[in-house]
């Protein structure tokens, strides 16, 4: 069973101007997802999904143009075979670095999607693992920068669908960012697990003020304070308190970044994107050498239905999985336009799908309605 074709199809969706969304790194006024559809020589069709990096044109074009005539004419379950291909032509020697790594993600979760489908079992059990409820933390694009009443309004409501965890948007200034964390863990109590995401917009001075103040309100994770090529940045604020253990990976690609990230003992919690980190083939391998060292995976989301039903496969196939980021955006199409990849349950837990592969019915009907909006997403924080 051969790769016949490769097919990238970028998407995206305006927000309504009221519901744009404030983070760190600015206010988001679209979402992009870039669909990758690949079809054997017999005619069995997979399904992956790509980050589209804020440049959805550029990584579908690299997927069309240039990692398609790579490994077309390839086996089609040789997943690492094709991983390992296409790193060595685009990430290991003259190629573009994440970019191939955002691309090569989409193309390895659709074959992965097809291995499924070709042996009849959903993915979880391909990957080795079983039917299990996985807790989930109410995140995604939102719970941002409101006014606290709103804030903690908006978080009670996600406590009483289900959840028992979530994440908040920090970032904003140090201390906007503790009033906010502060009304939300008043308002929930100790018993709801309070997360915080800087989106990457913390200076070392930023993180020193808010640590001890998140120490004390019980946050179990700072996420992505730094840019994540800032690794002294990460070194140093991990010496500023042991209570709030640092987070991040989703944007650091293949096992060899999250490898520094080990060495450096500083990131305790890691957080792959299988839609940027370079699939789920890589994933696994990150969260086999992260659980060597203890580390517990929490898997960052992307946009897409295909990105959140992979990830909670991967999340029942590895042992030391942890929280599935469950976006709670109140409009989200690209989330939804498959069908619900998700059900909440009053554990506060999901479970994967049980159709072969990842187990999404995809209607390519739908994709004419969601065309591409290219161009910057984000009006640049200043």
């Amino acid at each position: 069973m051969k790769i016949a074709t490769i097919h990238a199809i970028p998407l995206s969706y305006a927000f309504p101007k009221d519901k744009t969304v404030a983070m760190g790194i600015g206010t988001a006024f679209k979402r992009d997802v870039i669909i990758v559809r690949i079809q054997t020589s017999e005619g069995l069709i997979g399904y992956g999904e790509s980050h589209p990096g804020r440049s959805a044109g550029a990584v579908t074009s690299l997927i069309n143009k240039t990692l398609a005539p790579l490994i077309q004419g390839m086996d089609a379950c040789d997943v690492v075979g094709v991983w390992d291909r296409v790193h060595q032509m685009q990430l290991a020697s003259h190629g573009l670095g994440a970019g191939a790594a955002l691309a090569l993600s989409g193309i390895d979760m659709a074959l992965w999607d097809i291995r499924g489908k070709a042996a009849g079992m959903p993915l979880y059990r391909l990957l080795g693992g079983t039917k299990k409820r996985i807790p989930a933390y109410a995140g995604g694009v939102a719970l941002g920068y409101q006014p606290p009443l709103a804030l903690v309004q908006e978080a009670q409501s996600y406590v009483e669908h289900g959840y028992k965890a979530i994440k908040l948007r920090v970032g904003d200034t140090p201390l906007l960012d503790v009033q906010r964390v502060s009304a939300v863990r008043k308002a929930l109590g100790d018993h709801i697990d309070i997360l915080v995401d800087a989106n990457t917009a913390y200076t070392l001075a930023d993180t020193r003020r808010v640590m001890p103040a998140f120490a004390e309100m019980g946050v179990g994770w700072l996420e992505e304070p730094f840019p994540c090529n800032d690794f002294a940045s990460y070194r140093q604020a991990a010496q500023i308190t042991s209570l709030v253990p640092i987070a991040a990976g989703e944007n650091h690609y293949t096992r060899y970044e999250f490898a520094r990230m080990i060495e450096d003992k500083s990131v305790l919690i890691f957080q792959p994107d299988i839609s940027k980190t370079g699939g789920l083939t890589e994933a696994m391998r990150i969260a086999a050498a992260a659980s060597s060292w203890r580390i517990p995976i929490n898997p960052h989301s992307a946009a897409g239905g295909i990105n959140h039903a992979g990830t909670i496969h991967f999340l029942a196939a590895i042992d030391n999985g942890g929280y599935f980021e469950a976006c709670v955006s109140h409009v989200n199409p690209l989330r939804d336009m498959f069908g619900a990849t998700f059900q909440i349950g009053k554990d506060g837990c999901v479970e994967p799908l049980d159709k072969p592969g990842i187990g999404l019915e995809i209607d390519e009907d739908l994709f004419k309605e969601y065309p591409l909006i290219d161009g910057l997403g984000f009006t640049v924080k200043s």
